[in-house]
């Protein structure tokens, strides 16, 4: 007996409950605290808040962590290199006293002080707050504000509003911007009458269905990369009268598109001041075009 796909769609695309939301936003909230209560941090300028699928409402079943960005905003990273030749010096910049390095440590002191040690467990990127029966458990990113600048000496601005830049314990950077996501995700969805998200949650629990069976395609593809192939689906692609009609018009227009760079090479992130398929990413466009081949023979849609 074949399964019924647009009642499964269906299940799969629903918001998600106000439960996790009530748990993700305790788990905010108890962050907040945690800044607000160390000596070392509360007199600074930072703003704690949720990026990433919790606070875009594309988090399904599997999605088990709030992502919590604690942001601090007195200083910043610039990027000068879309603008019109600025430096530093030209627009009075100095280097900062306080180091990306001791901001993090902070953090992770203000946790351990506030949740205990034994919740609280340091990684690369974030600080992982281990859930309790009140909250979920919440990945904590310390970052500094991230400009890119853009203009001349004589008329200059920076990308609005700042993204974030994090320097991870292993080397290098990443930069993200988590308004921008939400922003531009909230206006694609009221643009395509709540399909974008609808989809983006059936992809996303399809993906992570195929991934417990053992299909090798789904194992590379995060969830925030399913939400940036979505985002670059057309509207009108994005406006059929079944969820299987939204999910195999999304499918159709990837694959098709993400057969040779050319054809997708322009495409971005969310945000759109991110490439999407650039060497900077931790994803390549064939692993893509893989995954949506196999998602397309998973649910049993014909040519």
């Amino acid at each position: 007996m074949s399964r019924d796909w647009e009642t499964t769609f269906g299940f799969w695309g629903r918001s998600p409950s106000q439960t996790q939301q009530d748990k993700a936003e305790n788990a905010v909230r108890a962050v907040r605290a945690a800044i607000s209560a160390s000596d070392a941090l509360a007199s600074r300028g930072i703003d704690v808040f949720v990026q990433g699928s919790y606070a875009n409402r594309t988090n399904v079943r599997e999605d088990s962590d709030v992502d919590i960005c604690v942001c601090y905003t007195d200083a910043w990273f610039s990027d000068y290199s879309q603008s019109e030749g600025l430096t530093q010096s030209q627009l009075g910049h100095v280097d900062g006293t306080y180091p990306y390095v001791d901001f993090k440590s902070d953090v992770g002191a203000a946790l351990v002080a506030y949740f205990g040690k034994a919740s609280v467990s340091r990684g690369k990127k974030a600080f992982d707050v281990h859930a309790n029966s009140y909250r979920i458990d919440a990945d904590v990113v310390p970052a500094f504000e991230h400009r890119r600048y853009h203009g001349s000496a004589v008329s200059h601005w920076y990308s609005q509003p700042p993204g974030t830049q994090i320097h991870p314990d292993n080397g290098g950077k990443i930069v993200n911007w988590p308004r921008q996501n939400y922003s531009n995700g909230v206006d694609k969805n009221t643009a395509t009458r709540r399909s974008f998200k609808s989809t983006v949650r059936i992809l996303k629990t399809l993906r992570n269905e195929m991934a417990e069976r053992g299909i090798e395609a789904a194992e590379p593809i995060p969830s925030y990369l399913i939400e940036c192939l979505v985002w670059n689906v057309p509207n009108d692609d994005l406006d059929g009268p079944t969820f299987t009609a939204d999910v195999r018009a999304s499918l159709a227009h990837l694959w098709n598109n993400t057969r040779t760079d050319d054809q997708c090479g322009e495409w971005g992130e969310i945000n759109e001041l991110k490439y999407l398929f650039r060497a900077s990413q931790p994803w390549t466009r064939l692993q893509v075009n893989t995954f949506l081949q196999g998602v397309w023979d998973y649910v049993g849609f014909k040519d």
